[in-house]
Order: C-alpha cells, then structure tokens, then sequence
C-alpha cells in the first residue's frame, strides 16, 4: 500500500510528522489535499482574520535561460554568486571571465535540449496547479495567487517585488524548490530574497513566511515513487526486479559540507524514504553529479558509477533517478539524458526515471506542504509562539549574509 494511504489509514485526519518548516513550526499533519474539503481546511485558520487571502505563493529555485541568448546573464549571475560559487575579492571580474569561456560551450548544451531550460515552464505549470488546490482546500487564505523568483535567470527577484505591490500582496509565502536544504541553494535564494525586500518593501509591508524544505514528505515521496515504478516498466520484465536505482543529486564542494551544511543527510534521507516507500524492492545508491573544478566534491560520481555498472556483467538495468530536482532543466535533460546515458556502450541497460513535472501527485504534495505551514505559522502567530523559534547556522558557518536574511521572516514577529 502506498506510503501516503498507509498514513490517511492510520490516522484519519492525519498524524503529526516533522515539521517542513524549519522557522514556523514544530509538528504538521498530513493532509489528503485531493479530498478535503473547505470547512475542513478552513477550520484551523478561520480565526486568523488579520491574515486574509491574497496569499502569494513564491516558488524559489535556481532557474535556467529559457532561450538562447539569455545564457550569458544567466551564467555571470550564477558565477557572481557567493553563496555558490565563492571567488574572493576577484568575484567580479573572474565572473566574467569564466562567462566569456563557458558560454559558446553552454548555449551548445542548451540548443541540444530544445533551445532552452524548461524550467520556467514547469514551475509555472506547478505553482498555478498548487494554488488551483490551495484555493479548494484552504479558503481563509485565498486566493492563493503563483509566483516565480529564479536565482539566475527569469523571472527574477526584482520582478518578484514588482508584481507582489502590482497586485497588492501583503502575505507571502517563500516556498522553496529545492526538497533539500543547502546554504548554496535554498540560503543563497533565502539571502537574495531578503537583501532586495530592504530595497523594494523598506516598512516591511509583507508578511514573509517560510518553507525551507521538505525531504521526506509523504506526497514528494509518493511522486518520486511513482515515477520510478513507470521506468521500471520500460525494462525487460525478467530484469525489473534486479535493476539498480541509482539516485543523483547535484553535488557539494567537500568544504561546503565540511562547514556542517545539511544537504547530504537531507538528501540521503529523501532516498531512504523513497526505498520504504518501494518496499525496499530494488538494490539501489545515492551518487552526484555536477561537479566542477578541482576542488574535492561529493562522491561518488553519478557519471563513473553508471560508466562502471553498465560494463558489469551482474548489472542487468539501471534506473537513474534525479533526486534533488522538482523538474527538468539542463542538469536532467543534458547532463543525464546526453553527456551520461547517450555515452555509454549499453544504454539499452539504462532508464532515466521522468522527472516530476507535470505529476498531480507533486502539485497535491505542495498544496499539502502549504496547508500545512499556513496551519502552523497561523496557529503560533495567533499566540506569539513565533519569536520562541530560532534558526541555527552551521556549525562553521562563517558567511556574513546568513543571518541578517533571516530578519526578513522575524519583521513581523518583533512588531
């Protein structure tokens, strides 16, 4: 029986799990989004009147250049960054740089993939899904209306805030695409997101709450599942129990997760629950890609440890699986699909498990993980339990970004 049934059975309503919100909450329940109804959702938070819809919900996530000619921007951002990539006091000019000598080879990548990332086309599809749920399930705060805010390309922060005084937001919801926490992610996004809200909304007029991950929420888990078990299909029938689930998440520099960064445990967890999930019915491994430079990274490499199965005689298929991604862009489509499994000797062996993309079952899981933080953030906002929670940095964290960021989601608690 599927994880997410076991856990309506269980419980009816729905038993209390880790939070996904490291700030606002301590316990959630899982909400079957595809059957509540308004009264019930609503019951929660229909006492918060201050807290009335719109709600905005803003996707956060790294983003791609949807066409051609936007690589260049999109890569001097990333390179720019340094919650990423740090470069010292030469970020800038070794920012551009590195732009000028990895564009002609980028914007080749991205023209074999169709002319561009189709990231911004699925977050879009997923936010609109979700807040469609949202305003179903949750009515006290309805409408809840979908934003994007990439990191790296657009649509960008700026224009976040430009559209939220547009339409005259005043409760916002940093909703965060990454299923796992790191600094050079999530943080990176979280300190852009506070650093332009100084800028664009200096009285502090929105609300801002936060979801900074979710590794193992039952609805992301399902989908994930789901997804495995249609590429299991696309193998011989003698070979799909035998087969290898070999997981792939985008790497860390080993310094970055010496600092205490949490992103492997989370990430490890993610494919933990996914196996209980499957009953465990497949030999599997957690490897990473991505890597750049000659710094130590994370291991082992997604692209040796497919080289290397696929000549082993034992190894009958290979499902490859990404892990750390909500939907397809460069590092899936290109790096996956083409540098990886179109250079193999037996890519006959070898499946690559769809990404989530247009899976309802991934748009009922946000919708579940945003009722369940509006549940939460209401309920302790109503009785000031909110200034009781703390964010604690890596242990050897020694950015000087990290906190201050985080007063964007305190402003109004210490109103």
């Amino acid at each position: 029986m599927k994880l997410i049934q076991r856990l309506s059975a269980q419980s009816g309503a729905g038993r209390s799990l880790p939070s996904t919100c490291k700030y606002f909450s301590t316990t959630s329940r899982v909400t079957n989004v595809a059957e509540a109804t308004p009264s019930t959702s609503n019951e929660t938070a229909s006492s918060i009147a201050s807290l009335k819809g719109p709600t905005a919900v803003v996707l956060l996530n790294m983003g791609g250049p949807s066409t051609l000619p936007e690589v260049g921007d999109f890569l001097y951002r990333l390179f720019s960054d340094k919650d990423i990539i740090p470069l010292g006091r030469f970020q800038e000019p070794l920012a551009r740089f590195i732009t000028y000598r990895r564009t002609p080879k980028i914007t080749q990548s991205y023209k074999e993939i169709g002319g561009g990332s189709p990231i911004r086309k699925w977050s879009e599809y997923q936010a609109k899904k979700a807040c469609e749920l949202l305003d179903k399930v949750r009515p006290a705060s309805a409408p809840h209306k979908p934003y994007v805010a990439f990191r790296y390309a657009n649509p960008l922060t700026p224009e976040l805030f430009e559209n939220l005084k547009r339409d005259g937001i005043k409760r916002a919801i940093a909703f965060s695409q990454y299923p796992q926490y790191s600094c050079a992610t999530t943080g990176s996004s979280i300190n852009e997101l506070s650093r332009l809200s100084k800028e664009y909304d200096p009285n502090n007029e929105i609300e801002w709450s936060l979801i900074d991950r979710w590794p193992t929420h039952p609805g992301f888990v399902e989908a994930v599942s789901e997804r495995i078990q249609a590429a299991l299909q696309k193998l011989p029938a003698e070979v799909r129990s035998e087969a290898v689930l070999l997981f792939s998440a985008h790497s860390l520099p080993m310094d970055v997760v010496n600092r205490g960064d949490p992103y492997p445990a989370e990430v490890a967890a993610t494919v933990w629950a996914v196996m209980q999930n499957l009953g465990l019915s497949n030999p599997y491994r957690l490897t990473w890609q991505s890597q750049v430079g000659p710094k130590a990274w994370l291991g082992p490499q997604t692209a040796d440890a497919v080289k290397t199965l696929d000549l082993r005689e034992d190894c009958k298929g290979i499902v490859l699986i990404p892990i750390a991604f909500t939907s397809d862009h460069i590092e899936t489509s290109h790096e996956l699909d083409i540098e990886i499994i179109g250079e193999v000797k037996n890519p006959e062996k070898i499946v690559r498990a769809e990404s989530l993309n247009g899976s309802d079952t991934f748009t009922k899981a946000m919708a579940d993980i945003v009722v369940n933080h509006l549940n939460d953030y209401d309920q302790k906002r109503s009785t000031s339990a909110l200034n009781a929670v703390k964010f604690v940095r890596c242990p050897m964290c020694t950015s000087d970004r990290c906190g201050p960021s985080r007063d964007l989601f305190e402003a109004h608690n210490k109103q």
